[in-house]
């Protein structure tokens, strides 16, 4: 039998990718986090490891619309580094 491959959406893009091709960024009882293993609790957003989708999402809000909350710029600035790394 296959093992099962979790398949999450793009806030950005909207494309379907596995969710170890994404990054995530979660809502832990108010508190913003990336997750980089993908297990932490809370509610999670999901974003392509690209410049293109990060400047779409943080110009048009759609992460804090995600995660029902607002994004401080300090997330943004590690979000962009993760990205540059990547």
């Amino acid at each position: 039998m296959q093992k099962r491959i979790p398949i999450r959406k793009c806030v950005a893009c909207g494309t379907r990718k596995s969710k170890e091709e994404l990054i995530r960024i979660v809502n832990n009882k108010g508190q913003i986090l990336i997750d980089p293993g993908g297990k932490m609790p809370g509610r999670g957003a999901y974003i392509c490891p690209s410049n293109e989708c990060f400047k779409k999402a943080r110009k048009s809000n759609k992460i804090s619309n995600a995660l029902k909350t607002s994004i401080p710029d300090e997330v943004y600035n590690k979000l962009a580094e993760e990205i540059g790394n990547q």
